[in-house]
């Protein structure tokens, strides 16, 4: 749609995984809040589900001032082409100036359907999100250039602005209990829901199981780590402090570890409260999906790399002395 088109607010496809409301819902919509008060809008959350382990209401203590919702028994699988026109024709109604989407599988299938059909632009996998002061454009940080660099990119012709968004890049605040909304149920037609593909069901990969988003504690491992067999010291060090073991892109590029741990541009962003980077030099591209950590604790023989530059706690030395003695003073502790 031409600028010139009526627009508005800030819509939010809240996204719903087997039932369950995806954390980067509440995430994407508190960001959302703070975008529209710097604009004087409203945020709407779209639910597109066939069942949901939490009221819709949630959402409105988050930023939501409004949640829409679309329940039907033939959302239960995922199916781009579906979602994809609920989305649009949701979008054609309630004219938002910005829609945002979690940069997932399924975010990133979405959005780029509807984008082409609304003939707007896309910025995808964003990691900032700011309003212009000025312009009330949407500015919307990404790496480029194989990450070496952040670009800002603008959407000044066309509307809606719409990007997606690595889930944990913002942190989600506290619930407003005070926050005043409303729940909008939506009946669509049934050609809504019409589609050329026939969901069969639902097979989960062998690393579902694995979500160290989900962790306060991560520890990742590079290529520092020479081989395959070494991760059991991460292993072994994540177990004691109940966390769970990443790795950098070149970890799993040399099949030590599977990608479902990978943490950066290419993987996974994750915010712990606490990071171990161990044998990790600390590229552009590592640091884009773990620099929101709480607490960062560095482990590297090369004093110059740029890990330490980010680094709460810097330990320059050989991982293969330090972490061995880490996990003995931990078991120590725990008396293990």
């Amino acid at each position: 749609m031409r600028r010139d088109s009526p627009s508005g607010g800030i819509l939010v496809l809240g996204e719903i995984r087997s039932g369950r409301l995806h954390p980067a819902a509440l995430e994407l919509t508190a960001k959302a809040r703070l975008l529209a008060d710097d604009m004087g809008a409203e945020v709407s959350t779209l639910l597109l589900f066939s069942e949901i382990d939490v009221d819709p209401e949630t959402l409105i203590g988050y930023g939501a001032d409004s949640v829409i919702c679309v329940r039907d028994r033939r959302l239960g699988l995922f199916d781009q082409e579906v979602q994809s026109r609920i989305l649009y024709r949701i979008i054609r109604d309630t004219r938002p100036g910005i829609v945002l989407a979690p940069a997932t599988t399924s975010g990133r299938s979405i959005m780029p359907a509807v984008a082409a059909k609304l003939r707007t632009g896309l910025t995808a996998d964003c990691t900032g999100l700011d309003i212009d002061p000025e312009t009330k454009q949407l500015l919307q940080t990404r790496p480029a250039i194989g990450g070496n660099i952040m670009a800002t990119i603008r959407t000044p012709e066309h509307r809606p602005q719409m990007a997606t968004v690595r889930p944990r890049t913002f942190a989600i605040p506290a619930s407003d209990p005070n926050r005043a909304g409303s729940v909008k149920e939506l009946t669509l037609p049934d050609h809504c829901f019409e589609s050329r593909v026939v969901p069969l069901g639902l097979e989960r990969s062998d690393g579902d199981d694995v979500n160290i988003q989900d962790r306060d504690v991560v520890v990742s491992g590079g290529k520092g780590m020479k081989k395959q067999e070494n991760f059991v010291l991460l292993r072994d060090l994540a177990e004691l402090l109940d966390g769970g073991v990443g790795a950098s892109r070149a970890a799993v590029d040399n099949k030590w570890i599977p990608y479902s741990h990978q943490v950066g541009l290419s993987g996974k962003v994750v915010a712990p409260k606490v990071y171990f980077a161990v044998g990790i030099s600390g590229t552009v591209q590592h640091l884009a999906g773990m620099q929101t950590s709480g607490m960062i604790v560095a482990i590297n023989k090369d004093p110059e790399a740029p890990i330490f530059k980010v680094a709460d706690i810097g330990l320059c030395g050989d991982l293969f002395d330090i972490v061995p003695r880490l996990i003995e003073v931990l078991r120590g502790r725990k008396g293990v």
